[in-house]
């Protein structure tokens, strides 16, 4: 079973008008806001759990490092 045939939502956009752009946007939108690209580049390469963590970790150093940088 390959990736997209997990997924039971997949975003549709019905073009109008033969207006494609506003077609474009809504479906760029709507790809964005399912997470469909974000999920896809997880499941890109295998990633071992203990590189997982420190991913986190270091993405979490970064958010308090600027958080601490806006507070001051």
């Amino acid at each position: 079973m390959n990736f997209a045939e997990g997924r039971k939502f997949l975003p549709k956009v019905t073009v109008r008008n033969n207006n494609l752009e506003a077609a474009l946007r809504v479906f760029k939108r709507k790809v964005n806001d399912s997470g469909l690209l974000l999920e896809y580049r997880e499941h890109e390469h295998f990633e071992k759990k203990c590189t997982k963590r420190c991913h986190a970790k270091a993405a979490a150093k970064v958010r308090e490092r600027k958080r601490q940088e806006k507070n001051k």
